[in-house]
């Protein structure tokens, strides 16, 4: 006999765990535990959780493979044309960095209002981190540490539109779609402003201070703005100069 099935059940642990993939505790990419284990923590039959899984594939919102069931990439069908788009226009990056620009200070005041408590320790956290790995000579982990701090704020802003937005963004940042993230990192004196500049935005928002914590998030891409001006401006005139120095292998040599 087939096992008797509870659909309004199902649909329930459904609706439960499409809310933990909109407010953003479920990540795209992320795992989910085994059958057995999910079933035995909703204390419900395993027929009736595969039930619930059937409906999130349905809808698009998890996927099952050979390495388990994980919350699907939705946001990929558009990031992934998108990057593409980017990727070859030299307008992108100014784009993206007014469009930083007008978000960042609101999602820090946000962050700073609404954060919960285990969202302020992990911010702290991060800092500190942050702070670990700058001691280290290879900026790779500080950067990271960057992205991850940005990411702790859009979701302690619990704004939800934002956060899916900025995370399919940081997703294409840490892939360098706008620019190298280490590049900046390893430019001249900046890795320390960098340094000093989160942990003001971080800071402010663990003391609940939403002003100052605007300030410092809008500061913060104000100067990684005008750097990265800089550093295209001295790409620039290194690609000239290089074009000059390698002018002799066009002309003819005399005597020829």
């Amino acid at each position: 006999m087939e096992p008797v099935r509870n659909p309004k059940l199902a649909d329930s642990i459904a609706e439960h765990l499409e809310q933990l993939i909109l407010e953003g505790a479920l990540r795209p990419g992320e795992r989910l535990a085994s059958e057995r284990e999910m079933a035995e923590k909703f204390e419900i039959s395993r027929p009736c959780l595969r039930e619930a899984l059937d409906i999130l594939q349905q809808r698009g919102l998890i996927e099952t493979t050979k390495s388990g069931t994980h919350v699907a990439r939705f946001m990929a069908p558009l990031t992934e044309p998108l990057a593409a788009l980017l990727q070859s226009s030299e307008q992108a990056l100014i784009d993206y960095l007014e469009y930083r620009n007008l978000i960042e200070g609101e999602a820090a005041r946000l962050a700073a209002l609404r954060a919960t408590e285990f969202e302020i320790e992990a911010i702290q956290k991060c800092m500190d981190r942050m702070k670990a790995a700058h001691k280290l000579d290879d900026p790779t982990a500080e950067a990271e540490a960057d992205a991850d701090l940005h990411m702790l704020i859009y979701e302690a802003s619990h704004n939800i539109v934002l956060l899916h937005i900025m995370r399919a963004f940081s997703d294409m940042l840490r892939r360098g779609v706008f620019y190298n993230r280490h590049h900046l990192y390893s430019h001249q004196g900046f890795r320390d402003q960098l340094l000093t500049q989160h942990l003001a935005i971080g800071e402010a928002i663990v003391n609940r201070q939403p002003d100052e914590a605007a300030e410092a998030a809008t500061g913060h891409m104000r100067a990684t703005a005008e750097t990265l001006k800089q550093m295209r401006e001295e790409d620039v005139r290194v690609a000239r100069v290089l074009r000059r120095m390698g002018r002799s292998e066009l002309l003819a040599r005399r005597g020829d």
